[in-house]
């Protein structure tokens, strides 16, 4: 049994999207890695669930949904947070 090529790329993506978050101006490409790794995810489990006798990965590809969700959540606050300190800065 073989590992999905999907699950294997999420996973991956859903790291480099984590990692990309603590490298100043380039941390916004974590969003664009971070939304492909989540499509790459889900498809890699529902092809899994699908053909369970030829593809393995599933863990791989959970991992990587909850890595890329991770990923997405703490960018999005991210950039409430500076929002709230850009807002908080200009009325002084």
């Amino acid at each position: 049994m073989k590992n999905d090529g999907f699950a294997v790329a999420s996973m991956v993506l859903g790291i480099i999207s984590l990692v990309m978050l603590f490298i100043p101006f380039i941390g916004w490409l974590g969003i664009a890695t971070a939304i492909v790794g989540l499509i790459l995810g889900i498809n890699a489990k529902n092809r899994i669930k699908a053909n369970p006798q030829e593809l393995g990965g599933m863990g791989m590809a959970s991992a990587g949904v909850i890595m890329n969700i991770v990923a997405l959540a703490l960018i999005v606050l991210g950039m409430v947070a500076c929002g709230a300190l850009i807002g908080t800065m200009s009325s002084l």
